[in-house]
């Protein structure tokens, strides 16, 4: 791997340095406002696809489950469960990847037979699509 020491890329490194901080921050007592805000300045600072598409992705989350806790996992924008991430968002250029993602985690209500996806590409964010990521997160809450 170019660029890399120990195995990890300088942008492994970073995300589990954010992590870190993350733990730190909970040990510490972070508020919920804290925790939100946090989410919105990971935000922030995305390049401008991003930004953009991790925005509306954050209004759709919210709008459709509002009992979800936005925070940071890994310096990513998430949504916790009682206390238990349920789904984070990936922005492609966190890795360098072509597309952004929906990650959920195992606490999230997807379970369909032996088998089922737990992330989705998102590259752009339609009417359509916005209908279909609010559903997911619905059923995803449980």
């Amino acid at each position: 791997m170019a660029g890399t020491t120990d195995g990890f890329s300088a942008e492994e490194k970073a995300a589990m340095k954010a992590r870190a901080a993350e733990a730190r921050a909970a040990k510490k007592g972070a508020k919920a406002e804290e925790e939100r805000q946090a989410l919105l300045d990971a935000i922030a600072k995305m390049d401008d696809g991003d930004r953009a598409l991790c925005t509306r992705l954050h209004e759709v989350i919210t709008s459709a489950a509002p009992e979800l806790a936005p925070r940071t996992w890994y310096g990513m924008p998430a949504y916790a469960k009682d206390g238990k991430v349920l789904l984070a968002v990936k922005n492609s250029g966190k890795f360098g990847q072509r597309y952004s993602s929906l990650e959920f985690q195992d606490v999230a209500a997807l379970d369909d037979g032996a088998l089922w996806p737990v992330a989705w590409a998102v590259t752009t964010l339609t009417a359509e699509g916005e209908e279909q990521v609010a559903a997911l997160v619905r059923r995803a809450v449980g």
